[in-house]
């Protein structure tokens, strides 16, 4: 039986008279990767952080629906509790000015893990599988900038993992990154779905099709369909999703 671990009901958002997503339904499974794709101002990005809260930063934002995970309303979780349970790998890879060492470790920290041999041993498994750390296992003390651009994508899912999370969000996380690292990235997600949910937005639809276990296509604030990835991109329903699949838009 598939578990749904996010659960989201007719979601709007608003930020002052904008509203990027409008009437949205959709439910993220346990063990799958949700590939989300979509042109520009489609919502995408916007659903994301709303699912670890991220919007109410910004001004003037007002949503109206439902959305759980577990079976609680993320709206009434602590934020410190729902960032650790869903955390997010944006496009812009963002070490701390720290070694690698210490990016990975610094979540925990912060969550009250001292001793250095648990710190240790949560920074190798954090590394393994975020497939970095047989590239940095003999240089963990160094700067984590001066790992190339994928290995500090990398790096940002390794420090995500590390607070154990059970859902990941990716923001573009392949946007800037060459064919052989974004490889590496997609690979260290599809083996993160033995014990995580994860969710991608991605304007690369080869990718989407590559790594998503499902497919979610986004249009002007709306979710036009969402099914098994190979019906989506073999047999949409929609018109308008075949015509963004072939690159007639967007």
């Amino acid at each position: 039986m598939v578990t749904t671990r996010i659960d989201i009901k007719n979601l709007n958002i608003w930020f002052g008279d904008m509203q990027p997503l409008k009437n949205l339904s959709i439910k993220i499974y346990a063990n799958e990767i949700l590939s989300i794709i979509g042109p520009a101002n489609s919502g995408k990005t916007t659903f994301l952080r709303m699912l670890n809260r991220l919007n109410e930063l910004e001004s003037n934002f007002k949503m109206t629906g439902q959305i759980e995970f577990d079976n609680r309303d993320i709206m009434k979780m602590g934020i410190e509790l729902l960032r650790k349970k869903i955390g997010m790998v944006f496009a812009l890879p963002l070490p701390l000015p720290l070694s690698i060492f210490d990016n990975i470790a610094y979540g925990p920290r912060m969550h009250g893990v001292k001793g250095k041999k648990k710190l240790a041993e949560i920074v190798e498994q954090a590394l393994q599988k975020s497939y970095l750390w047989d590239e940095v296992k003999d240089r963990l003390e160094t700067s984590a900038f001066k790992l190339s651009g994928g290995q500090q994508q990398r790096l940002c899912i390794a420090r995500t993992l590390a607070v154990e999370p059970e859902v990941i969000l990716y923001d573009e996380p392949c946007s800037g990154l060459d064919p052989i690292s974004t490889a590496k990235v997609e690979e260290a997600m599809l083996k993160l779905k033995r014990d995580y949910s994860q969710v991608l937005v991605t304007n690369n639809v080869k990718q989407a099709a590559r790594v998503g276990d499902s497919t979610a296509f986004f249009l002007s604030g709306e979710l036009i369909e969402v099914d098994k990835t190979d019906k989506i991109f073999t047999a949409p329903e929609d018109k308008r999703t075949d015509g963004y699949i072939r690159g007639k838009f967007g």
